[in-house]
């Protein structure tokens, strides 16, 4: 008898075949499958998809050194190559029958507009932000396409599958914001090392590095939400001063001079600016203005200590009375305190120096910090002297922008007594990294797999929302889909793909083909952006591409008295065989048809109903041709209406009756609180 061989193909077919039914078995092979990310889900959902012959990669992102512990279908090697080229690449030695097609592209990009999407069978979101989220989920419900929806945090993760008109989409419930912060608590007072690091990464680099751009609108709307006038005063001041900074960062005649003259603006005379303004700092703890020569030549002493000896990532102690915790006589004549004490014991001096320790975690002085800051000025203004780089902007994998980063916001937070970061930290923080564990994100993707395998099978009873949790005694849960939320803006929609030439076709064309000749008063908006309502029909002549409503872009037509659902159409290409002599749109068929909104159901009443007065309303006499009707008005019992009171309701054309007793059914009765 010859052996059992459990790794022969026939084998695994066999098995494969009994468990996912002939069915579905036999259907997978011509699947078209959407894999939205390769990052640390995506390079596993890869790995999992063996039975899947087509699939389509894409993502928009480079390899990165600190990927490597986590997606490993990168290599060293690999470093700043495209994520989807290589991992299709890797992915195909595993399984040569399978055909993958990489795209190194942003999924928003409208060349892939919803005739695209409809060329897959099912999408597989491993996407890391939510924007292309929310563009994904709203491509798949105007598709009707399945979608499988993921997300890993740590030892967290989530799968969620996601079909029109069956389980809520994404957008069904509300996500939570993003966070963000005051101008003036960024610009002028922070107390968080997160402040710290917004404001070297969103508001230094780029005034410095980025386009010249007016800040005007920015301090004109803080100054409406009622932000403190006189510091934005002093903003408004700063941005002038920038524009002098920023000539010598990019003249070729600048000297070595310049990163002094950028620290001194903005670590020195800038927080001399913000301590001259006393009603700041009453109920606040004063900042230190830092000086770039003393510190340089470590005789620079804060909250007690030598520049050399501070450890920004310590908390660091605050005076008692509020003011400024520096001795501004010592700075500048000894690295002692004035009395001659030594350092304050609760500050530790940093024992870790250089060659010490990983590079991006270990501690750096404040003086560490500041020869930081004038390296990686010095390298940032000369990419830009060189012509080939306008702009620079944050990257977190730009070694440069990220050591300015670094020491920028550790001196600020040394400046206010805020605790500071390490390198690897601020990456973190300042690139919005998420943290991810390589075994969360294999347990998640064969989670996708799975639902995606009943949502194939239309197995619907089948799908769940799947949770892994940090719960030993329980690490997964499974709960039930909710259904759609009929108030959801997105999935309740009526969508409908229309295709056209943008540059031929005018709005009122559009509107008078989607509503076939339906006389109700409608509203058109692009995104968030109004195009026309019933009192505004300035633009129902122009032409969509002159509205900037072109391919890919989604146009929605709104119901002005709320009764039907919207009409979302998604705006695709003629063919490429269309006739040009042809008409410039080719209406969907069928015509959408919206269905009724339902109406909200209003809560019931917690509370017994304020004392009312009835008012009893009867038709005038038939001899009184015109006149307005007279109006009866009963008082609540115990109520009695003070003469000037029954006198102003007669003036109304209101009758007042005494007493409960009973009421003509002919008389109409209003009640009013």
């Amino acid at each position: 008898m010859a052996p059992f061989n459990l790794s022969s193909s026939k084998t695994r077919n066999f098995h494969a075949r009994a468990i996912l039914g002939p069915k579905l078995h036999d259907r997978l092979p011509n699947i078209n499958v959407l894999i939205v990310g390769a990052g640390g889900i995506g390079c596993e959902l890869q790995r999992r998809v063996g039975r899947v012959r087509h699939i389509t990669l894409l993502d928009l992102d480079t390899i990165d050194l600190s990927n490597l512990n986590r997606q490993f279908l990168f290599r060293k090697k690999d470093v700043k190559q495209s994520k989807a080229l290589v991992a299709a690449r890797t992915a195909s030695a595993f399984n040569p029958n399978v055909h993958i097609t990489p795209i190194h592209g942003n999924i928003k990009d409208t060349q892939f507009d919803l005739t695209w999407f409809q060329g897959f069978d099912i999408v597989l979101n491993a996407l890391d932000n939510l924007d292309a989220r929310r563009h994904v989920n709203k491509m798949c419900m105007a598709g009707n396409i399945p979608l499988v929806e993921s997300g890993t945090a740590g030892y967290l993760g989530q799968v969620q599958p996601l079909l029109k008109d069956r389980t809520e989409c994404f957008d069904c419930a509300p996500k939570p914001t993003p966070k963000t912060f005051p101008v003036c608590t960024i610009r002028s007072t922070p107390t968080q090392p997160i402040h710290c690091i917004v404001w070297a990464k969103s508001y230094l680099m780029p005034q410095l590095f980025g386009e010249d751009e007016d800040s005007t609108d920015e301090l004109d709307e803080a100054e409406k939400q009622g932000e403190n006038a006189q510091e934005i005063t002093n903003l408004r001041r700063e941005a002038q001063e920038f524009r002098f900074v920023r000539a010598s960062l990019r003249s070729q005649d600048s000297h070595s001079n310049t990163p002094k003259l950028v620290f001194q603006k903005v670590f020195h005379h800038d927080i001399l600016n913000l301590l001259s303004m006393e009603d700041m700092w009453r109920f606040r703890d004063k900042p230190v203005a830092l000086d770039f020569d003393l510190i340089q030549s470590d005789q620079f002493i804060l909250r007690g200590q030598a520049a050399s000896a501070v450890d920004v990532s310590d908390s660091i102690p605050r005076p008692a009375n509020g003011g400024s915790s520096v001795d501004e006589r010592s700075n500048g004549s000894s690295s002692t305190l004035p009395n001659g004490s030594s350092s304050t014991p609760t500050m530790k001096v940093s024992t870790v120096k250089s060659g010490h320790g990983l590079k991006d975690q270990r501690s750096l002085s404040l003086r560490e910090n500041l020869v930081l800051f004038v390296s990686s000025t010095e390298r940032l203004a000369a990419r830009l002297r060189t012509g080939k780089e306008e702009t620079i902007s944050f990257d977190k994998d730009d070694d440069d922008a990220l050591d300015f980063v670094t020491a920028a916001a550790n001196l600020r937070s040394a400046a206010y007594g805020i605790p500071g970061k390490s390198r690897w930290e601020i990456k973190e923080m300042a690139g919005n990294i998420i943290p991810a564990i390589a075994t969360t994100n294999a347990i998640i993707s064969g989670l996708i797999v799975l639902q995606a395998l009943h949502l194939l099978s239309a197995s619907f009873d089948s799908l769940r929302n799947v949770h892994a949790q940090f719960k030993p005694s329980a690490p997964l849960s499974a709960i039930k889909l909710s259904p759609p939320n009929f108030l959801c803006g997105i999935c309740r929609d009526s969508y409908a793909a229309l295709r056209c030439d943008p540059s031929r076709v005018t709005l009122v064309e559009l509107l008078e083909g989607i509503l076939d000749e339906s006389e109700r008063e409608v509203s058109t908006y692009e995104d968030k952006r109004m195009l026309s309502d019933p009192d505004f029909d300035d633009n129902l002549d122009r032409t969509l591409e002159s509205l900037n409503v072109t391919k890919g872009k989604f146009l929605s037509i709104v119901d002005e008295d709320g009764e039907l659902e919207t009409i979302t159409l998604v705006i695709c290409a003629l063919p490429p065989d269309h006739p040009i002599e042809d008409s410039a749109m080719i209406l969907p068929n069928p015509l959408p048809k919206p269905g009724k909104r339902p109406k909200p159901v209003a809560p019931p009443i917690s509370t017994p109903p304020p004392t009312l007065t009835r008012i009893q309303k009867r038709p005038a006499p038939d001899s009184l041709d015109g006149a307005q009707p007279a109006k009866r008005a009963r008082t609540a019992p115990g109520h009695n209406h003070s003469s000037s009171e029954s006198r102003r309701l007669e003036e109304d054309g209101l009758i007042m009756l005494d007493g409960d007793g009973p009421v003509d059914e002919d008389i109409d009765i209003v009640v009013i609180d």
